[in-house]
């Protein structure tokens, strides 16, 4: 079992809040008797007291309990301390008790806002409000006694001195959610109130072979370097990091072996995007192409420091929009490739169609010798390290999502294999698919770990997920994506925009001011003003409903004929229109300012 990484101070893990009319009073209560910390809800100053200031008529406290204080953020004339209400449960990482955030709370510290101008007053409000979508966000993870950014061989090679250090100071910063909202906390020098919080996907569940019990988890960690939603965080920023990068660990537990494999996915590392305009499918677009090989060697550099060699699998098809995307992909790699830095392509929509997912095993058969050499993480009954992973395997599609989990599902079911041959519980041939009810909870582990990636990108679950969980396409999981593919069709058009500030805000990429630029609202005065989605929508049905049933009185009366033709014209127009004007309709981000 995994060695426990002892910090110098424990983290308070239930703590009473008191609302004073003019502070925030945090009172510790689970039994570590430490000192309350005040937050002034005039200017979001922070102090530790001796106690609990007393009340009284003019001061009288609502009272609640909170789990956790995730951090505090600064904007124009206002701070707000962001807590955590509500917790579950839900596992244990290397014997650790893991909780997922179920509700956060944000308080505002801006009772100086009344002496603020009106400009400062309206620009709070529009920031403020962003943090209102801030508190929904999805699948946040935390624990009080390790550290949930780190991967068990990353924590089981901390040094002594380091397992002394708080939680905070251990933690990998591009895996820390929080890392931006703690600074405040960290200058207070609040280590037992600073509570690491990572992003992602937690699953795990027991299941018996024979006599033997095994564990098996599976965790998502996301990065914060290039945070974002689907058609709004696209490609690699200039220094290499990527949108949708998320570490995937899978930890098994067995007969007190520790085995476990890290995987990688995120965006083609150069310079490309997607503009928003209401089309089902936005083209791609490619930025500074002469970037492109400086870009992503930075990007396979920092990979290579962080996980060893790199292979680099890459799923998109090989024509269209997509095969460009490929081709640029390939070519900015080429100057890099060598032992530590591979590359594959491998058109899974040709390959594997949109049922004969069977068909990776012909991908395997290609990355087999690299995951051989590469190898994972194993422990013994000592925690002591007898095999180490020296690679990760890199995959992505366009979105990272989709192709991409059914890929690393496959891989962890495979080294899973080769680990439980390894320790001794498989024979030769022994395969997961023999052992049914194991079969069945690991293809539902990796379905929810993939649909909670792509909710927190796309805004839905993932496609092809039914696969991942049933092992094959069904006619409902087909229908299930074509809804999936239409609400993402619209989150990314009508709400992503929103949502993208309001995660900017959170990480701190954009410095509040009031003279910030923001895009003004439109002054023409004509229907941009007060035109929207549902109305623009709501107009094309109606003009396609009376279309129809005219064309189906044409027999009985010509008339209809010229009514139908009417109809079907404003309906064009109105579509067509919608079509030119996407970004009239369209949620856009409206920060611009970068954080320095």
């Amino acid at each position: 079992m995994m060695e426990r990484a002892e910090s110098g101070q424990k983290l308070y893990t239930r703590m009473r809040l008191w609302e004073f009319p003019d502070e925030y009073v945090i009172e510790p209560t689970d039994g570590s008797s430490g000192s309350p910390l005040s937050v002034s809800r005039v200017d979001g100053s922070m102090k530790l007291l001796d106690g609990v200031p007393e009340c009284s008529s003019l001061r009288v406290p609502k009272i609640r309990t909170i789990f956790g204080v995730v951090g505090m953020l600064k904007l124009v004339a206002g701070s707000y301390l962001i807590v955590i209400l509500e917790r579950e449960c839900v596992g244990s990482y290397l014997g650790h008790p893991i909780f997922k955030i179920t509700s956060l709370k944000i308080l505002p510290c801006d009772c100086s806002l009344k002496n603020s101008s009106v400009e400062q007053k309206k620009v709070e409000t529009e920031f403020s409000g962003l943090l209102r979508v801030a508190e929904r966000t999805h699948g946040l993870y935390f624990s009080y006694d390790t550290n949930l950014t780190l991967s068990a061989q990353r924590l089981h090679d901390l040094g002594d001195e380091s397992k002394l250090l708080p939680l905070w100071r251990q933690a990998e910063p591009r895996f820390l959610w929080n890392n931006y909202m703690l600074e405040v906390l960290i200058d207070n020098k609040l280590d037992p109130y600073l509570l690491p919080v990572v992003q992602g996907s937690f699953q795990n569940f027991q299941a018996a072979i024979g006599k033997d019990i095994i564990e098996v988890t599976l965790i998502a960690r996301r990065c914060t370097r290039r945070n974002g939603t689907r058609l709004w965080r696209r490609g690699a920023d200039p220094d290499g990091y990527v949108a949708n990068f998320v570490e995937s660990e899978q930890v098994v537990h067995l007969n007190g072996f520790t085995a476990s494999l890290v995987q990688i996915r995120g965006s083609m590392p150069f310079l490309w995007e997607q503009i928003v305009d209401l089309t089902y499918k936005p083209k791609f677009e490619i930025i500074k192409p002469e970037d492109a090989p400086q870009v992503a060697e930075r990007h396979f550099l920092d990979l290579r420091k962080k996980y060893g060699s790199v292979l680099a699998v890459d799923l998109v098809n090989e024509h269209g929009g997509e095969g460009r995307l490929s081709e640029k992909f390939a070519n900015a790699t080429q100057h890099i490739r060598s032992d530590d830095v591979r590359y594959i392509h491998f058109d899974f929509h040709k390959i594997c169609g949109h049922i004969h997912f069977e068909r990776l095993s012909i991908l395997y058969e290609q990355m087999a010798d690299f995951l051989e050499k590469g190898g994972y993480l194993l422990l013994n009954e000592k925690g002591e390290k007898i095999k180490e992973q020296t690679g990760v395997v890199r995959t992505n599609c366009i979105d990272c999502l989709d192709r991409t989990n059914v890929t690393q599902s496959m891989i962890g079911r495979r080294m899973l294999e080769i680990q439980l041959r390894r320790i001794g519980v498989f024979a030769a041939e022994e395969k997961i698919n023999s052992h049914p009810n194991f079969d069945d909870s690991f293809k539902i582990l990796w379905a929810n770990h993939g649909d909670d990636i792509s909710i927190q990108y796309s805004g839905t679950p993932a496609l092809k997920g039914d696969f991942v969980r049933c092992g094959q396409r069904t006619a409902q999981g087909i229908l299930k994506d074509g809804w999936n593919a239409l609400a993402r069709y619209y989150f990314n058009n009508f709400s992503d925009g929103v949502k993208q500030d309001a995660i900017d805000l959170l990480h701190g990429h954009y410095i509040m001011s009031v003279s910030r630029d923001m895009t003004p609202p439109s002054q023409t005065g004509g229907l941009e003003n007060i035109a929207s989605f549902p109305l623009a929508l709501s107009l094309v049905l109606t003009g396609f409903f009376f279309t129809l049933m005219s064309l189906r009185q044409v027999r009985y009366d010509l008339r209809h004929l010229i009514f139908s033709t009417i109809w079907a014209g404003l309906t064009v127009a109105i579509a067509a229109f919608v079509r030119a004007n996407g970004r009239i309709f369209c949620n856009r981000p409206r920060l611009h300012k970068p954080r320095h």
